[in-house]
């Protein structure tokens, strides 16, 4: 199966660098622009986080096509932080503390890293079934980037680091599984291609 896990387009917050994880931003009019410089893959089935960032976005990408919600792809929950950028939060003891546990440190009041990513994880294995059960041969993810760097840190072979999985809004990566393997427990994800404006690479429609 060919799988492509994309990022949303940008929001008002994401352009002020701020911890934008369960406030409900819609995209922004730049955003919405911005993502006409992509040609995206063409999916059987479109899966999306259920803020409506990625709905926003899936529509503009896949217009009139159905979106299945998978609620654990939602973004981290960055508690106190929320709506916040670094310079709001300098000086404040809890982020100083935060940033000196190297991000391992739960969010105050929010998730932590190793929570997040681990229900990022869970969801991808009920969308990967999901998709075994209906025979799907494509499927798109329009999610967060935090959700991204979370499943390919569980699932991508060759493994890398949380970090290394970094993308920009509107970027994504195409990848590759074999579902029957995953029904068997080997669960990895090729990756084969990342498409983004900086590179030049695009997604090409099929």
């Amino acid at each position: 199966m060919k799988l492509y896990l994309i990022r949303h387009g940008m929001t008002f917050g994401n352009t002020q660098g701020r911890y934008i994880g369960t406030t409900d931003e819609p995209l922004s009019p730049e955003g919405r622009a911005a993502l006409g410089q992509y040609v995206y893959p063409a999916c059987g089935v479109l899966f999306v986080s259920p803020l409506k960032r990625c709905r926003e976005t899936a529509q503009l990408l896949y217009p009139g096509k159905e979106q299945h919600v998978i609620r654990g792809f939602a973004e981290c929950d960055f508690g106190e932080f929320e709506n916040k950028n670094y310079r709001e939060l300098s000086g404040n003891p809890d982020y100083q503390r935060w940033i000196d546990s190297g991000g391992t440190m739960a969010f105050p009041g929010g998730e932590s890293q190793e929570s997040f990513r681990r229900r990022c994880a869970e969801a991808f294995l009920e969308m990967m079934e999901a998709c075994r059960k209906m025979g799907a041969d494509s499927a798109a993810c329009v999610v967060h980037g935090g959700t991204v760097m979370s499943i390919l840190a569980e699932y991508a072979v060759p493994r890398e680091d949380f970090y290394h999985w970094q993308i920009k809004n509107g970027e994504g990566y195409a990848c590759g599984a074999d579902l029957d393997q995953w029904a068997a427990g080997i669960h990895e994800l090729k990756v084969c291609e990342k498409f983004s404006a900086e590179s030049g690479k695009r997604g090409e429609r099929q």
